[in-house]
């Protein structure tokens, strides 16, 4: 156990507080022995929540013994100046880099609030909505063929391998449409994919994951089940993994990655340019 202190980290943003804390976690996660409680401030538009978020950040320095640190997104000066004097690490995310780049392209950024959260509403929204739906509607092989020709990708694996989360972030965070597609004992029998999956190979990506792992989550569904047995699943993973070798399908195993890490490497594997929203 470390000796260092509990050191609050606060989310201000008068916003969601989405980037303050994507921005905040990056910058943290280069410090993974300090100890961090972290608190989101979303929506602090006034004067009056700004200072209810100094009075917490005020307690947290006395209740820790140490500095608070604050990952602030806040534009609106009102705000801004509720947060003036707070004995804390004060880091002003949008300060850092807005200036330089008011700077560089010779024009005064807007200063407007929400205005990320707006463009992507904007343009995205709906593909994101979309594409979700489309993620529930084509989850764990529910898909016609016509319907498989509307996704952007595929994921095939054993069960609890990681696909349906995996399809929803996808879906969520890039808005692509992602179908998955358990593969079952009868696709090992035949030692080939089922018909439908055949005529969208290009779009395929497969998931594996480590036998113990595996068995670990099938557990906690079906406890005491021949369907979590450690040589079930070692069975199925190794068929599995044979099937995708002998179909030529780009896989990963899923068992020390992150759904950030697996979506990542899916959507460079199937040349998905997507944004992130």
């Amino acid at each position: 156990m470390s000796d260092l202190p509990i050191r609050t980290v606060f989310f201000v943003s008068d916003g969601t507080g989405i980037t303050a804390e994507t921005l905040g976690h990056s910058l943290l996660a280069q410090f993974p022995d300090a100890r961090l409680r972290q608190v989101r401030i979303p929506f602090v538009d006034d004067l009056d929540k700004a200072l209810d978020a100094a009075r917490q950040i005020r307690e947290a320095r006395i209740t820790d013994g140490v500095r608070p640190i604050v990952f602030s997104t806040l534009v609106n000066p009102d705000p801004k100046s509720g947060l003036h004097g707070i004995d804390a690490l004060f880091v002003d995310l949008f300060e850092q880099f807005i200036v330089p780049l008011e700077a560089e392209l010779g024009q005064r950024s807007t200063h407007a609030v929400g205005r990320f959260h707006g463009i992507a509403d904007s343009q995205n929204y709906k593909a994101r909505i979309e594409a979700i739906n489309f993620a529930m509607s084509h989850d764990d092989g529910v898909s016609t063929d016509g319907e498989l020709a509307d996704a952007d990708v595929i994921l095939v694996g054993v069960s609890r391998s990681g696909k349906t989360p995996t399809s929803l972030y996808l879906a969520m965070q890039f808005g692509v449409k992602a179908a998955n597609y358990p593969l079952i004992p009868e696709d090992f029998e035949r030692n080939k994919l089922p018909g439908e999956l055949h005529r969208h190979r290009p779009k395929l990506f497969g998931l594996t994951i480590a036998a113990e792992r595996l068995s670990q989550i099938r557990q906690e569904r079906r406890p005491n089940s021949r369907y979590a047995s450690i040589d079930n699943c070692r069975f199925e993973i190794d068929a599995a993994q044979k099937l995708m070798r002998r179909e030529n399908i780009q896989w990963l195993d899923s068992t020390t990655k992150s759904i950030e890490e697996i979506s990542a490497t899916i959507l460079q594997a199937v040349r998905l340019n997507k944004p992130a929203y």
